[in-house]
């Protein structure tokens, strides 16, 4: 297990920022390495950004030296999405079957967490959002069939999409983390549009699904002073309070989208109008 860290940075500060320093502040790559664990610590609202590839041997974790508690889980929450081949979760000696598209919300005061793939040679992708959390909420596997779906956008606009809400207020309750998949539809490249601001929360994306060939063009920034950052399958991409975000790829691709801040209210947003953009 490696963690890495994120400092951050304000949106005075991107007007200086060349294409480096916007991915190493902003980005966080090579998380989905087979055989290993890795994690970045961010310092937007302390999330936590992770992700394992167990092969033959599993992964695991639990030691909470890297976020200054006895245990990783002594007040934190996570969500973990298995973006890949079928797999298994182990917390604290209950084991938690993950098919594609699974997500299990694993609850404050855990002690250890175990992942494992059926298969070696098709394994499992967990992706992991973990941030602190002030309440004990039981642990709980949500199937891809028990996520609550929206189906938003216009195939005028190229911004066909579904929206899956897995830990969220409606589906499977929590702390404070949010945390669903987007799939835009065939045909359709644009995500979260029109963009948006909010606040009181951050959000991470991570993307995947994708062509070895294929990117996400991601925007953000502030709404008069936009940049972006070029993505690719397995990418994550940290989305501060101040900055819009929005994206479009050039083939197939999909996202998951963990949120955490003051509340839970997803509705909780200021829109921005594209003419607006600059």
């Amino acid at each position: 297990m490696t963690m890495m860290q994120r400092y951050g940075a304000g949106p005075d500060q991107i007007e200086a920022m060349k294409t480096a320093d916007l991915r190493g502040n902003f980005m966080v790559e090579g998380l989905f390495a087979p055989g290993r664990m890795s994690f970045a610590y961010t310092h937007y609202d302390r999330m936590i950004v992770g992700g394992a590839v167990p092969l033959d041997q599993p992964l695991g974790f639990g030691d909470g030296a890297d976020v200054g508690t006895p245990k990783f889980f002594d007040a934190r929450e996570m969500g973990v999405a298995n973006l890949g081949g079928a797999g298994w979760v182990e917390v604290d000696g209950t084991r938690y079957a993950l098919a594609n598209r699974d997500v299990l919300y694993i609850g404050r005061g855990t002690g250890q967490v175990t992942m494992g793939s059926a298969s070696a040679d098709h394994p499992a992708w967990f992706y992991m959002n973990s941030v602190p959390a002030g309440a004990d909420v039981p642990t709980r596997l949500i199937p891809r069939t028990e996520a609550k779906v929206l189906n938003l956008g216009d195939a005028a606009r190229s911004n066909v999409r579904s929206l899956a809400m897995y830990i969220h207020p409606e589906v499977a309750p929590s702390c404070l983390l949010l945390m669903g998949i987007t799939d835009p539809a065939a045909g359709s490249i644009w995500n979260t549009m029109p963009p948006h601001l909010h606040e009181r929360r951050m959000e991470a994306y991570c993307y995947f699904d994708m062509s070895p060939d294929d990117r996400v063009m991601h925007f953000m920034g502030r709404p008069d002073n936009t940049r972006h950052l070029v993505v690719a399958d397995g990418d994550v991409v940290l989305s501060p309070a101040w900055s819009i975000h929005m994206g479009a790829g050039t083939g197939p691709y999909a996202f998951v989208w963990g949120m955490t801040g003051e509340n839970q209210a997803y509705t909780d947003v200021q829109p921005v109008a594209i003419k607006d953009l600059r």
